[in-house]
């Protein structure tokens, strides 16, 4: 292979010197790279729904939390872009591979709320049917679901189906073997994946200069020959753009792309985290000025697409919707605890009848 041809096929892997944006911090048009197209006005109007609803569906779960109704509530305040574009890039027959921080991503996508925030109640590892949704259980391990959605693309590749997969990350999560070993896998049989991190700035309280030296995480999908692009995360506009264009490259038969989202987590890693022991105020007030949904909602404003009646009537779905949530996590739902054996391998192991057998009638004797 020529210096030339060389040089040329690792142009093709390499992503934009800077985030490529759509939407200034304050609302403004900017002229994006070259080769990007920005999304339908009608689509970045039912983005500006999604994110309303979502950000009230954040605050609502952060508050069941407060209330003794969740466990823990990871919050992706400040995230929204990520969550609603994600979605919105994928079509029906894809699917989504989720981290526990994505729970806005599986609302936009049509899971009931309630079952969205089981697995966070402690009711079940999964409270809705993956296949239904096209969504796997949300993973909890760090980057097991990378694999996870590389396996489901080379499985619907090699079925010669028309879908692809799109699995979220941490920046934390690129530091996992798993994440490495997927972009190797994915790259070598052109899997139609889409790996789509979501760098918010911190893997719990360690900042993203202890995890990696790179100028940015997206150069490390170059390594294995993995497509790769960076984008202003906090840009819907933009995000969504970048993702549909990974999206048709892998479904084309054209093998994987890594996009990262430069973004910030404005919340603490959960409610059992305090965040203000390794990250300053004035950081998080920096970041409170880039806000996806005010930039969104400026910018719509100002292309004639959003109005405010348009604003009230989708904060009053969202307030609905909050309303409908509260009222059915306020309602304790029977637990079976047989229900642990249920659904651990397709046909029960010897062991497992018998452990179920013994919990029953235990079970049986304290209530006699």
């Amino acid at each position: 292979m020529s210096v030339k041809i060389l040089r040329q096929a690792v142009q093709s892997f390499l992503p934009s010197l800077a985030p490529v944006r759509f939407v200034a911090e304050d609302g403004t048009a900017v002229k994006p790279p070259a080769g990007y197209v920005a999304p339908a006005d009608e689509l970045l109007r039912e983005a500006h729904r999604l994110m309303v609803l979502g950000r009230r569906f954040d605050t609502q779960a952060t508050a069941l939390t407060k209330q003794g109704r969740l466990a823990v509530y990871p919050s992706s305040r400040g995230q929204d872009a990520c969550q609603i574009a994600g979605v919105l890039a994928l079509r029906a027959q894809d699917w989504l591979f989720p981290t526990y921080r994505d729970s806005v991503a599986l609302v936009a996508r049509g899971v009931d709320p309630v079952e969205v925030l089981t697995l966070l109640r402690g009711d079940w590892h999964c409270g809705y049917d993956p296949m239904a949704v096209r969504v796997a259980p949300q993973c909890t391990p760090l980057a097991t679901q990378v694999l996870h959605a590389t396996g489901m693309a080379e499985a619907m590749r090699r079925k010669g189906e028309d879908g692809v997969a799109m699995a979220f990350i941490g920046d934390g999560g690129t530091s996992e073997g798993d994440f490495h070993e997927a972009l190797n896998f994915a790259a070598v049989f052109e899997a139609p994946v889409v790996f789509f991190v979501q760098n918010n700035k911190y893997a719990i309280s360690v900042p993203l200069a202890r995890q990696s030296a790179a100028p940015a995480l997206a150069y490390k999908g170059v390594g294995y020959g993995v497509r790769s692009e960076q984008v202003d995360g906090n840009d819907l506009v933009a995000v969504l753009s970048v993702l549909t264009a990974a999206v048709e490259h892998a479904r084309g038969g054209h093998g994987p792309v890594l996009v990262e989202a430069h973004t910030y987590r404005m919340d603490a890693h959960t409610n059992a985290d305090d965040a203000t022991r390794y990250r300053d105020a004035a950081e998080v007030e920096e970041w409170r000025s880039a806000d996806p949904l005010d930039r969104l909602e400026t910018y719509l404003r100002a292309r004639g697409v959003l109005t405010d009646r348009d604003v009230e009537a989708d904060r009053a779905v969202a307030e609905a919707f909050a309303a409908d949530l509260r009222t059915r996590m306020n309602t304790d739902g029977a637990v079976d605890p047989l229900e642990l054996f249920d659904h651990v391998f397709a046909e029960p192991t010897p062991q497992l009848r018998e452990q179920r057998a013994l919990l029953a009638a235990e079970s049986t004797a304290q209530e006699d």
